[in-house]
């Protein structure tokens, strides 16, 4: 699915602004990845940082900080969590999060009270695509990958 040239993924669960999506695992933690529209917004993506495993991270605290040519800013974090994991490769290839939004995770966490729990206050599915096209034509973001 798309919305002005920005891929989206029904299947995962996102923030009420779109800039990152959550992808329960087996384990009941949670990946944190960057949205299409979160890449576009930001350029060519430089450096990623990752705050070290085992970091309590409570809510408004970023898990993780991104650097572009044009900006940088925090991967926002909107429950209390702790990192598992960083994404190694993405660490060493930060235009994976460019080329490769949806299949490139930036971190893995344990949210506290357990991720299905956490993932009630995001949206997902239908409504989400919804709300992700509203702000790609809201703010007149296109996705050229």
């Amino acid at each position: 699915m798309e919305c002005n040239g920005c891929e989206f993924r029904p299947e995962l669960f996102y923030d009420d602004e779109y800039q990152i999506w959550l992808r329960l695992e087996d384990d009941d933690s949670l990946s944190v990845g960057m949205t299409d529209l979160s890449q576009a917004i930001a350029g060519h993506i430089l450096h990623v940082r990752v705050r070290r495993p085992g970091t309590a991270r409570p809510t408004g605290k970023p898990v993780a900080t991104i650097e572009s040519g044009k900006w940088a800013g925090p991967i926002p974090n909107f429950f209390n969590c702790t990192i598992i994991e960083a994404n190694e490769h993405v660490m060493e290839q930060p235009d994976l999060l460019n080329s490769d939004p949806y299949g490139t995770w930036i971190a893995r966490v344990e949210a506290e009270g357990g991720g299905q729990a956490v993932l009630d206050a995001f949206v997902t599915g239908k409504l989400a695509h919804e709300g992700y096209c509203q702000r790609a034509k809201r703010d007149n973001i296109h996705c050229n990958r």
